[in-house]
């Protein structure tokens, strides 16, 4: 799996988890369409980034534990430029 498609199917599993709708792993691989095992390899790298994500088998959802946002991607940064070096 690309790393574009990595990110999409993070930036989805993100959504769903604060829905706190995913359903249990098998439904959500399920409609995820793909395996069982990428889905939980998606929810370590997940982790591995910081997610505070559990399973709550009451809830029958994977959830936060705490609050958190997830971004990827490059942003501008604005400069004075004078600051720069470029006056």
């Amino acid at each position: 799996m690309n790393v574009i498609k990595q990110i999409e199917l993070i930036k989805r599993i993100d959504q769903l988890v604060r829905l706190k709708a995913t359903g249990t792993p098998l439904e959500l691989s399920d409609r995820l369409h793909i395996s069982k095992t990428k889905l939980y390899r998606a929810i370590n790298i997940m982790r591995d980034l910081g997610a505070p994500i559990e399973y709550d088998s009451a809830l029958q959802s994977f959830v936060y534990i705490k609050a958190v946002g997830f971004q990827f991607g490059f942003y501008r940064q604005h400069t004075n430029i004078e600051t720069a070096g470029y006056a």
